[in-house]
């Protein structure tokens, strides 16, 4: 009897337990919570093939500009997949979301998710990507047309550094992503640049490819077929990013060329160094704390039911969107310690291993 009496009462306690434990987790179900399983803003990245700037500057930021207003928040990345940005724009709305920032794959899915988001009343906020024939109520991006003339400027200011702005130079193009309209408006802004040297013989045009997907390994194979065609005669590059601008460095060295004006763009860790090292020319540095901060307060002002201040608009090709548009800022050997003053990147990510020497 004393064993039997020694088995339930440890079995009758933990029966207790159990349902108390049970009883806890269902009020705690009941109770409204502020996670991010019902959060109030929905953040929608495209991927890390593009840009290491995704993960590496805009989630962290943007999390601290809405942790900081005390609103709740679900940020996620697609990893390039537009049925996986489809979905987890489904699962914003199905959780709740108020307002959901885009960054999108591409306009098609954008698209696709701000029209889901207006027929439930969500408003949308088309983020440094402008989503074509969207339903976004703003933008924010940087002036990209004018990201394009500072790459121009570079590959320009590259060539006369080199004594080769008069003799007739190559100038082959590396574009961005065809389905992505930043890629076309940076095309826009540095053909602004080149093509009156084009038309009067002062450069002459090389290939002119645009890099499905951003995708830095396709890059490569596409600049190591530029060099197939021209046999090796490519005296500079617009390239659309610091990724593709790697992918040309790589392409270069494996041949055992030497470096020649180069363009790139996000100023990552790598795109530094590259210039630091002499095989990039410039990068364009857009801060994107202050992209982020200004999408964060955009979404924040539309919960909270507060005016928002726009300083620019743009058409999407159906409606004219009201835009914020940020300043962008050419980088070179000359200012990049620009980019440690402001927090953007860390002397350690950059002025490491064999780069440690090129750094002042």
């Amino acid at each position: 009897m004393k064993k039997l009496m020694r088995w339930t009462l440890p079995l009758a306690v933990a029966v207790v337990l159990g349902t108390l434990l049970v009883a806890s987790a269902a009020a705690r179900r009941a109770a409204p919570e502020r996670t991010a399983a019902n959060a109030d803003v929905c953040v929608l990245l495209p991927d890390t093939k593009s840009s290491v700037r995704y993960e590496l500057f805009d989630r962290p930021y943007l999390a601290a500009a809405f942790k900081a207003a005390g609103v709740s928040y679900n940020i996620v990345n697609a990893q390039g997949d537009q049925n996986k940005q489809r979905s987890q724009g489904d699962q914003c709305l199905t959780n709740g979301a108020k307002v959901i920032l885009v960054d999108a794959l591409n306009s098609g899915v954008g698209a696709a998710v701000e029209n889901a988001a207006a027929s439930r009343n969500v408003k949308t906020i088309d983020y440094d990507r402008l989503v074509l024939k969207g339903k976004a109520s703003y933008y924010v991006s940087f002036n990209n047309v004018a990201v394009g003339k500072l790459q121009g400027r570079g590959v320009v200011a590259g060539l006369k550094a080199k004594g080769m702005y008069s003799k007739k130079p190559v100038v082959a193009e590396l574009n961005g992503a065809p389905t992505d309209n930043n890629a076309k408006l940076f095309k826009q802004g540095y053909d602004s640049i080149l093509k009156p040297l084009y038309a009067n013989g002062t450069f002459k045009k090389g290939p002119d490819t645009s890099v499905p997907d951003w995708d830095n390994q396709k890059a490569r194979t596409i600049f190591d077929q530029m060099l197939v065609r021209t046999g090796n005669k490519i005296n500079a590059v617009a390239a659309a990013n610091d990724g593709l601008a790697g992918a040309v460095v790589a392409s270069l060295q494996a041949r055992k060329l030497k470096p020649i004006p180069l363009s790139g763009q996000d100023a990552t860790p790598q795109g530094v160094q590259n210039i630091l090292a002499g095989w990039q020319t410039m990068t364009v540095y857009k801060s994107v704390r202050a992209e982020a901060n200004a999408a964060a307060k955009v979404a924040i002002a539309i919960i909270k039911g507060q005016p928002v201040k726009t300083n620019a608009t743009i058409n999407n090709g159906s409606r004219v969107v009201p835009a914020i548009f940020l300043t962008p800022v050419t980088i070179t050997k000359r200012n990049y310690t620009l980019l440690f003053k402001e927090g953007f990147l860390k002397r350690s990510q950059v002025c490491v291993g064999k780069y440690r020497k090129y750094c002042t």
